[in-house]
């Protein structure tokens, strides 16, 4: 959602060849060595999972908030050790935090400072004194880690306190394996936490027992991350204690306590109901302690996680693990990440090693989330037939490149997560926009699930049916997105009453008929716009031509907030928020970039001013994705286009991690001057992107910034909603992309391609800059984009001729433009 990353993108970047401390050197070490050994054996049977770097954006620096956790692809359990301070997805590599537990539930690459899940804590201790000595309390057991042990992998993580207690972990889509290995002669010792989560949202629980079964079950009711104060959701966990009976329990009780004296614990009690304290302040902490006979030095803890139920929790631990062991999980995790990260296979022996790791980190990052939470719904959506995918951090993030990814190579999953959002619709009235911890979240842009379900309509129309998706319906709810206004829009929806009767968002309208954050009101009225542009391109599929007219009307809605009498830093014309009565309403295009020279709210506030979502109007004027051809007139042609897009990289307008600036870099297509493109996004990845910690400009947005920097280094890069992808340079010199729903394979091949041209500036004589695309012998229309449908749907070869000449055109058409009779069919 990009939570302020406007302002952490000034705090120094992550480059490539810049040095940040690893949490273990072994890591980067074996991620280097099992690429090494690929390029020497030019085997065609890699190991993809051994590029992996689950480490990368879990910084200190730019925030990159990845959970580098035991996961499997699109997991609702991810499994790693929740720190203190600022760690929203639990982990963070800063060495001078504390370890407070490990834990089933997290999301990855969020903006949000409090953190998502981290509920049900264990946490294993080492107690001299017995039983009541434990340091229950989460400030009493909060513990360092032993320097250099953090180690992951896709499928495994772990790490060593500094009372050298080794905690691992495993996991399957809502369960996991928990394993702990103690110092020779100490009595493993265990506290689960009922109360504490990261956000500190806990509104109430009940945590129960089984000696029997050695069994501990909890259930409760926490906050929403990202989303109103008011609403809550429930989750519960299974503890299996006894590994199958190779484990038996010594002592075992429960405990409470606070920060003013209470510190209590019960002995063989195996109930403990816990409600919210309507009186105020911190709820009381409690949960479960418990000890094992025989003092073994290794203790296996199954977990299941469920939102239905703690009998559900339990059946999901029994259904998906069983009796196997932590190793069989751990293959079986590895040989899903594998399978999914095999349908992109990049020539490994001649890319550049560091590009090899940041790529399959990348989309190893892409397929973390959305969480499949499918038959564990509740609230509205509880026994729905659809699936059902959760954390959706935010459809404002995801649409530009996450989605457009999976079009290529997932459309399967692609397809569940668009029933999802239908589902919404039918269950909620409008699709969701940012739902996390199955509650509705905070809208940013307006209804951006419009362009993601619109990307998939268009791309997979003729599947659509096979893969469960009703087009008629789905329409349905685009139209409802963009007719019918939501009494209140902060949640879901637009406010889209009054942007049909003004043709844009009005500042300090009054709107008798809903509610909602009356800012943003530029950027708003560009994203309303483009989300029209989506329901447009579905219409044209659906063949309703009155509407195709209606939303192409609609979509040209952007240019209602471009005031041409703006200047800043030598430039004219700029979007504005404006009036009802049609007068512009002045904000300094600086405001709420890096040169601002006052202090304002940029974000959801109340206060922000500046009439644009954590982005300044330099930023935004470039928004029009379906229409660029215009902002090129209105910015004053082709030449002035281009030295406009100049001063905003250079003069330090442009920030890499905020998605308004996604498409920027490759503006220059749009005025015929691509080599000038492929200059700019060696410039964006080099000096913002690398393999390190730090390896992220910002938070990674449920992967938004991974799959950024998958399509640049691919030499891609999407327009939304549509069939086009842009054509750049790739930074690998050969790559297949397989689908096996379509059952088409299709390989790209960089000719002259030279491992050199990785670097900004490209090096003068090394060929980075395209002569001619080909696909499947016949030439492209355009050096400049190609189409889904001739390319990566069909299958076969495109091949990209580079050379070191500079200057060059789109050789045919430059990308379409609505206005200029674009996108004018469906395929």
């Amino acid at each position: 959602m990009g939570s302020l990353r406007w302002l952490l993108a000034s705090v120094a970047a992550a480059c490539i060849g810049t040095t940040y401390a690893q949490p273990a050197p072994a890591v980067q070490a074996r991620i280097s060595a099992a690429i090494e050994a690929a390029q020497k054996s030019n085997s065609t049977n890699i190991d993809y999972t051994a590029f992996v770097n689950p480490f990368i954006g879990t910084d200190y620096t730019n925030y990159g908030d990845v959970c580098p956790g035991a996961s499997v692809p699109f997991g609702m359990v991810k499994i790693t050790t929740d720190l203190t301070g600022y760690a929203p997805a639990g982990y963070i590599a800063d060495p001078t935090q504390k370890i407070r537990g490990m834990s089933p539930l997290h999301d990855s690459g969020t903006g949000s400072s409090l953190g998502s899940y981290g509920n049900f804590e264990v946490m294993p201790l080492l107690c001299p004194g017995g039983f009541d000595t434990c340091t229950t309390r989460l400030a009493a057991r909060e513990t360092y880690r032993m320097n250099d042990t953090d180690d992951a992998y896709p499928g495994y993580f772990s790490l060593t306190l500094d009372n050298g207690i080794k905690m691992e972990a495993t996991s399957t889509r809502r369960a996991g394996l928990e394993r702990f290995t103690f110092p020779q002669g100490w009595k493993p010792y265990f506290v689960i936490d009922l109360a504490n989560d990261l956000p500190a949202s806990f509104a109430g629980g009940i945590l129960n027992i089984d000696p029997v079964n050695s069994r501990i079950t909890i259930g409760g009711h926490w906050g929403s991350s990202f989303g109103p104060g008011t609403y809550q959701y429930q989750a519960f966990a299974c503890y299996d204690l006894s590994n199958n009976g190779a484990q038996k329990l010594s002592e075992y009780g429960i405990w409470t306590g606070d920060g003013y004296g209470l510190d209590a614990k019960g002995l063989g009690q195996t109930h403990l109901n816990l409600s919210q304290n309507v009186i105020g302040g911190a709820p009381y902490e409690s949960g479960a302690l418990f000890s094992y006979e025989g003092n073994p030095e290794q203790v296996i803890l199954r977990v299941g996680v469920s939102f239905v139920s703690t009998d559900q929790a339990c059946a999901n631990a029994q259904e998906e693990i069983g009796t196997m062991s932590f190793e069989e999980i751990q293959l079986a995790s590895k040989a899903l990440w594998q399978e999914k990260l095999s349908k992109i296979e990049i020539d490994v022996v001649n890319t550049p090693a560091n590009v090899t790791e940041m790529f399959y980190s990348s989309l190893y990052r892409s397929s973390l989330t959305p969480n499949n939470a499918t038959l564990e719904t509740q609230g509205a959506f509880a026994n729905t037939t659809s699936f059902y995918f959760d954390s959706l951090y935010c459809s404002w993030d995801t649409f530009r490149t996450f989605y457009p990814l999976m079009t290529l190579h997932s459309p399967v999953e692609f397809a569940q997560i668009v029933d999802t959002y239908i589902d919404g619709w039918r269950k909620l009235g409008w699709m969701p926009e940012c739902r996390s911890n199955n509650l509705p979240g905070w809208t940013q842009g307006g209804s951006s699930g419009d362009n993601i379900v619109a990307q998939f309509a268009v791309n997979y129309h003729n599947e659509a049916k096979a893969l469960g998706i009703d087009l008629n319906e789905l329409y349905a709810a685009l139209v409802t997105d963009g007719q019918v206004n939501p009494p209140e829009w902060n949640t879901m929806g637009r406010q889209v009453n009054v942007y049909k009767q003004f043709g844009y968002v009005p500042f300090a309208v009054l709107d008798t008929g809903s509610t909602g954050r009356q800012t943003r009101e530029g950027s708003r009225t560009l994203e309303y716009a483009f989300e029209d542009f989506g329901i447009r391109q579905v219409a044209q599929v659906l063949g309703k031509s009155d509407d195709v007219e209606y939303y192409t009307n609609r979509s040209y809605s952007y240019r209602n907030v471009w005031d041409p009498t703006v200047s800043s830093d030598g430039f004219k014309g700029f979007m504005q928020k404006r009036y009802s009565n049609g007068t512009f309403y002045y904000t300094d295009p600086i405001n709420c970039s890096p040169h601002a020279t006052t202090s304002q709210d940029c974000s959801l506030q109340e206060d922000n001013t500046n009439g644009f979502y954590e982005s300044s109007s330099w930023e935004y004027s470039w928004y029009a994705p379906h229409d660029t051809a215009t902002l090129v007139e209105l910015m004053g042609g082709n030449p002035t286009f281009g030295e406009r897009l100049d001063r905003f990289f250079d003069g330090g307008y442009y920030l890499a991690g905020n998605e308004p600036s996604f498409q920027t870099p490759i503006g220059y297509h749009y005025a015929n001057q691509p080599w000038r493109s492929v200059d700019r996004v060696r410039d964006v990845v080099i000096n913002n992107f690398s393999s390190d910690l730090a390896g992220i400009p910002g938070n990674d947005d449920q992967a938004a910034m991974a799959t950024l920097l998958l399509f640049h280094l691919l030499g891609l890069y999407p327009v939304p909603s549509t069939t086009h992808y842009l054509i750049v340079s790739p930074f690998i010199p050969k790559y297949t992309i397989h689908n096996t729903y379509l059952k088409t394979n299709t390989t790209v091949t960089v000719t002259n391609y030279s491992a050199e041209s990785v670097a900004y500036p490209i090096p003068n004589g090394v060929p980075a800059y395209v002569k001619s695309v080909t696909i499947n012998g016949l030439p492209a229309k355009s050096r400049c984009y190609i189409d889904f449908y001739d390319t990566f749907r069909v299958g076969g070869n495109i091949e990209i001729v580079v050379t070191d000449e500079k200057t060059y055109d789109c050789g045919g058409n430059v990308p379409e433009s609505l206005s200029t009779g674009g996108f004018a069919s469906a395929r």
